[in-house]
């Protein structure tokens, strides 16, 4: 899930199988990312990301999987406000009763790893899904993870934040930005851009607009690498640290076009 802006509604019906697509013709959008221009990864090498998945709303085809994820304590999981949407679940969470955490799993078609059931939802009370503001989710867990799957969230201040710092955004969507979604995990090298970059490509209107205070903008000044369609709430690493989670843009990998990252340090988590 991602850019909820453009290519929505193909994104989320490349996802489910036309069997299911009938029950969601009232479903008008849903914003889902892959990662374009990156590399294969494994979770084992990054054991905090993690997918959503509900093989009854989006099929079994990839495991269920719609959103990304990333494990910020024992038994919770931080990921994207609109990934919990009506508009994406075509009802409230509670509705989902299939509605699973992959963790440790690197192939979606696979039985690695463990599938983790969600006690709990909260959404960030700020969140606009006119603009994408304060894009965030927390679900919390029925089991606790192990430490060893938890990455630290950057605070306020921390200079990771800082332009040209080099980060890695990791997700099971998109890889041309033309419906070839991955079934294993993949990562892709961005630089953290300043925010006039993403103030200037989305100023407001039907592209949405940049903010500062809860965004964070990133990619390659040149193009070709970006999450796309499948990885809205995955997570974009900067010097072992949380910074950013998949949020919105305009096309993938488009050097017009950076990606739109929630900014994880700027918003208030009970």
């Amino acid at each position: 899930m991602r850019r909820p802006f453009v290519r929505a509604l193909a994104g989320l019906l490349a996802l489910i199988p036309a069997a299911a697509v009938a029950s969601l013709t009232s479903v008008p959008a849903a914003a889902d990312s892959i990662v374009v221009g990156g590399y294969a990864a494994r979770a084992a090498d990054s054991p905090w990301v993690v997918a959503l998945s509900s093989r009854d709303r989006f099929g079994g085809a990839r495991g269920g999987q719609f959103c990304g994820g990333v494990v910020v304590a024992p038994t919770r999981v931080m990921t994207a406000a609109h990934c919990l949407s009506r508009t994406v679940l075509g009802g409230s969470v509670e509705d989902v009763p299939d509605l699973r955490v992959l963790v440790g799993r690197t192939e979606l078609t696979s039985a690695e790893g463990r599938e983790v059931e969600i006690a709990d939802s909260w959404v960030s009370p700020e969140y606009d899904p006119s603009t994408n503001g304060s894009d965030m989710a927390v679900l919390t867990l029925a089991e606790a993870l192990p430490e060893s799957m938890v990455i630290a969230v950057a605070r306020p201040g921390d200079p990771v934040h800082e332009p040209g710092t080099s980060a890695t955004v990791y997700g099971w969507g998109d890889t041309t930005g033309e419906g070839t979604y991955a079934t294993a995990l993949r990562a892709a090298r961005v630089s953290v851009l300043p925010d006039e970059n993403c103030a200037t490509a989305y100023p407001g209107g039907l592209g949405g607009r940049y903010t500062a205070a809860t965004m964070l903008c990133a990619g390659d000044t040149g193009g070709g690498r970006d999450a796309c369609q499948g990885d809205s709430g995955g997570p974009l690493v900067a010097g072992g640290r949380l910074i950013g989670l998949v949020s919105w843009g305009s096309g993938c990998g488009r050097a017009d076009s950076p990606g739109v990252y929630t900014k994880v340090s700027a918003i208030a988590v009970p």
